[in-house]
């Protein structure tokens, strides 16, 4: 039975994985890791960064003009050119950081319907899987358009949503294929284990062909904001005010390359 447990994993994994690599103002590739601790709101009338824990806990900036934790901040005409620009590449960003998260979502669901179509003989069982995929694709892409495509990232929104809906689908689908497994297993009917181990086989197959490429043409979607987001950073870098403690404000951090590959060494491998 391992191979059907590895491809339920793989299912599983892809309808888990690719949303939560899209979602939000975090980038991590190879080449470049940003990623902020704050909410952010992007309304017409201004940008709001807030967070509950941290200093400064809140920032708004709109047109050149600068506010922190309910104070305004004088800025130099060269910051609030600065603050504009970090105005547009968030404006800019979210509307693509939300298509981003859509495709994710529809690529894990597309894997779920594959294992439905690989694993659900029974009509009726088949059908109620399927009507519990759409909706729960469905109520996904709805919080992701009232989220990220309102202007509106919530640290836990992609987690939430992972576990409410893609989550939730999940558990429906494997614990009732892992049932026909156990079922099967039990039975010492050899026929029917290696019926689904062909299945599983053939899914395989069918996730690598179908789902792979949109996986990579996703990815590259996502590394593609790398330069914009770096762009954010050196923008906070060059800013002249302070905060009361002398520092630069930081609302996007960013973790040098040497880090990340530190940190792949240390981590626990698992196969």
């Amino acid at each position: 039975m391992r191979t059907l447990i590895l491809s339920l994993a793989l299912a599983s994994g892809l309808a888990l994985v690719a949303p939560a690599q899209a979602g939000g103002l975090h980038v991590n590739h190879d080449q470049c890791s940003f990623e902020t601790d704050y909410d952010v709101l992007v309304k017409p009338a201004g940008i709001t960064f807030e967070r509950q824990h941290g200093t400064p806990g809140s920032v708004f900036m709109h047109d050149g003009a600068l506010r922190i934790d309910g104070r305004d901040v004088a800025v130099s005409a060269a910051d609030a050119s600065r603050l504009r620009e970090y105005e547009g590449q968030v404006r800019s960003l979210l509307p693509e950081v939300a298509s981003i998260a859509r495709e994710g979502v529809d690529i894990g669901f597309d894997a779920l319907a594959t294992v439905v179509a690989s694993f659900a003989d029974d009509a009726t069982e088949r059908s109620r899987l399927v009507a519990r995929i759409n909706d729960q694709h469905k109520q996904a892409l709805a919080r992701i358009d009232n989220g990220l495509g309102n202007g509106e990232w919530r640290q836990h929104g992609i987690e939430d949503l992972m576990e409410d809906q893609i989550g939730g689908a999940v558990q429906s689908l494997v614990s009732t294929v892992t049932a026909r497994a156990v079922k099967a297993a039990l039975s010492g009917d050899q026929s029917q284990v290696a019926a689904l181990e062909a299945r599983a086989d053939a899914l395989d197959k069918t996730i690598d062909k179908q789902v792979n490429a949109r996986a990579d043409a996703l990815s590259d979607r996502a590394e593609a904001l790398c330069p914009r987001m770096t762009r954010l950073d050196e923008l906070q870098q060059q800013f002249e005010f302070r905060l009361k403690d002398g520092s630069r404000l930081a609302l996007v951090d960013h973790k040098p390359e040497h880090d990340n590959e530190a940190s792949a060494r240390t981590e626990p491998q698992t196969r």
